[in-house]
């Protein structure tokens, strides 16, 4: 019993169906048989833009301004991230140089405090033939009217 939902070929589909089976074309050439290779769209994709067959589909050209855009935001993506690292690195360098001045400054203002001390100052003023005096300082009190000679008469 036949299956009633078979397709049933033409009477061409059918002669040219008999003619590929005896190797024959329409034409009456015959045509020598190839292998066809099924390759993922993904193969077909790679190799077709290794080769460089994609710059002559319409499709591809129709979209290369976009994949123009998109080339360009990578290459500014990437530049950003040169950037990024150059930044990083010379603010890491600027904040051990900056340690390195405050340990300084610190140093520094150690020694001064060490060499203004009252002792210190006495030793250093001995050296030049100075010497502490022993008896403190006298105040001396004066009117500023007296000193000016403001005239009040």
């Amino acid at each position: 019993m036949a299956n009633k939902f078979r397709d049933i070929p033409t009477k061409t589909e059918a002669l040219g169906q008999a003619k590929e089976l005896v190797g024959e074309t329409v034409t009456g050439k015959k045509e020598q048989k190839q292998t066809v290779k099924h390759k993922g769209v993904l193969a077909k994709g790679i190799s077709s833009v290794f080769s460089g067959t994609f710059l002559t589909n319409q499709k591809s050209l129709r979209n290369m301004p976009f994949v123009l855009f998109l080339a360009c935001i990578a290459l500014f993506y990437i530049a950003n991230g040169y950037y990024a690292d150059d930044k990083i690195r010379e603010v890491n360098k600027l904040s051990n140089n900056l340690k390195e001045l405050r340990t300084e400054y610190i140093f520094t203002k150690s020694e001064l405090m060490f060499a203004s001390k009252q002792s210190e100052v006495a030793k250093a003023a001995e050296k030049l033939g100075l010497k502490e005096p022993v008896v403190p300082p006298v105040i001396i009190e004066t009117d500023s009217a007296e000193l000016y000679g403001s005239k009040t008469e």
